[in-house]
């Protein structure tokens, strides 16, 4: 019987945690947002290297960025794999009116819309108009479109990547565009980085995990994604 009351609290704590996500506060609709006349930031996030944490950076990034906003931000990004997500409504939206875009392909995760297809020129003409845009541009090639329309540029490194290597491309971006923030994620061992890192992101698996879903980080993580998120709303 004790057994059956400790599974059955579980389930009730469970339960509990996902009605609160799904009938949390109503949002306003995007149309009627009071920030629908402000210019929304686009911000282009690049890694320096593989499995460096930029698509973490990415949406844990968004998802502030639709906190502050009318409660949802696009991400560009490739869809996830098959599940069944939880979106607030105000990203469901989100990911409607982005899908009359040519091309794309949406799904609404958290507070984020996730796109695939468009160019990042098409997707910011559009998504501006509606909320907030992170352009998760990989680490393969660090430039291009999505440095070209965006308002903000982040490179994501680790403690593993030399320092120079940031200050190089940090370098060489800022001949065509504004100075990049660098961003050192998981950053316990920083040595060779306090001059060069704009801010410091620290370890956080819970908060990592809430990023992936669309939703903010809590803690340290969360407050220094606040913080960056800070930066990029500056001079939009």
């Amino acid at each position: 019987m004790s057994a059956l009351l400790a599974r059955g609290g579980l389930l009730a704590t469970a339960l509990a945690r996902v009605e609160d996500f799904l009938l949390e506060p109503a949002e306003p609709r995007l149309e009627e947002s009071p920030a629908s006349s402000l210019r929304r930031p686009v911000v282009a996030v690049f890694g320096l290297a593989r499995r460096c944490g930029a698509t973490t950076v990415a949406r844990a990034l968004a998802a502030e960025l639709a906190a502050r906003d009318a409660g949802a931000a696009a991400v560009s990004s490739p869809m996830p794999a098959a599940g069944i997500p939880l979106a607030s409504p105000a990203a469901v939206r989100l990911a409607k009116a982005v899908a009359e875009v040519p091309h794309a392909r949406t799904r609404a995760v958290g507070r984020l819309c996730l796109v695939e297809g468009p160019s990042p020129a098409e997707l910011a003409d559009a998504a501006r108009l509606h909320a907030p845009l992170v352009l998760d541009a990989g680490s393969e090639q660090v430039g291009g479109a999505a440095a070209a329309v965006a308002d903000h540029v982040v490179l994501v490194a680790t403690p593993a990547v030399e320092p120079a290597l940031a200050t190089v491309v940090s370098g060489c971006l800022a001949r065509v565009g504004p100075p990049p923030l660098i961003t050192l994620n998981r950053a316990e061992a920083a040595d060779g980085w306090e001059a060069r890192a704009a801010l410091s992101l620290p370890e956080g698996r819970m908060g990592a995990q809430l990023a992936l879903g669309g939703r903010e980080p809590r803690g340290a993580l969360g407050r220094a994604v606040a913080e960056l998120a800070d930066l990029c709303e500056r001079s939009v």
